[in-house]
């Protein structure tokens, strides 16, 4: 609290305080003042407060978990922030960043991820949301530093298994037997079918989003996906 003095406290997780850290923090907030441990006179201090949970803190509160008192206090400007599998557009530019950050922190080499290896990412539900994405990053990098060709390129080969197997696919070996079956003109329309579908799942069903990415005008991809009954 005293190194905040003048700036911003950032508390995570603010859910899992114990209740005796939450009545400190709400006689803090009151008062604008806090008692160092074993002191008796209090401290001002002038200092912006941001807390954040991936817990429910309404729930919390009817189990007696948490005071809302203190809730009330900390939820002047309340910021609902969806899961990033409902914003996977997100994906691209926290994967630049993280590769930054850990590029950084472990002293690798400047790293990009290609294209076909964002589609992976972007097609994982990330349950963990940014944290689990990031800690994806860092261990990819940390595995693949030694196996990363020239030009410094990340592609979807290098991912671990456990990401790369949520790859959209457009059909595994049988559906490949049975497209050579075909004739051209079915193939390519159950081709179209299950690639539209793997795109329109990587972009989390947001047409204009697909559409900017396979090149077709929105318009288009809507006649094309009524034409193919999806």
């Amino acid at each position: 609290l005293e190194k905040a003095h003048g700036g911003t406290l950032y508390l995570s997780e603010v859910g899992a305080l114990p209740p005796a850290a939450q009545q400190a923090l709400l006689r803090t907030l009151v008062e604008s003042k806090f008692n160092r441990v074993g002191g008796a006179v209090g401290v001002p201090i002038d200092v912006r407060v941001i807390s954040s949970s991936s817990q429910n803190i309404a729930t919390i509160i009817e189990s007696g978990g948490f005071r809302s008192d203190l809730f009330h206090r900390l939820s002047i400007v309340p910021l609902q922030l969806s899961p990033l599998k409902e914003r996977r557009e997100d994906i691209p530019p926290l994967v630049d960043m993280f590769i930054e950050q850990v590029c950084k922190l472990h002293n690798l080499r400047s790293l990009t991820i290609g294209p076909d290896a964002v589609a992976v990412l972007q097609a994982q539900d990330w349950p963990g949301n940014a944290r689990q994405l990031r800690n994806s990053i860092e261990r990819l990098l940390i595995l693949v530093k030694d196996q990363t060709p020239p030009d410094g390129v990340i592609t979807a080969a290098l991912l671990p298994s456990d990401i790369g197997e949520v790859l959209p696919t457009v059909g595994d070996s049988d559906s490949s037997a049975h497209l050579m079956s075909l004739p051209l003109r079915d193939a390519r329309e159950v081709f179209e079918r299950q690639y539209l579908l793997a795109q329109i799942e990587r972009f989390g069903g947001n047409i204009s989003k697909t559409a900017e990415f396979v090149g077709m005008e929105r318009s288009a991809l809507h006649r094309k996906i009524k034409s193919l009954g999806l």
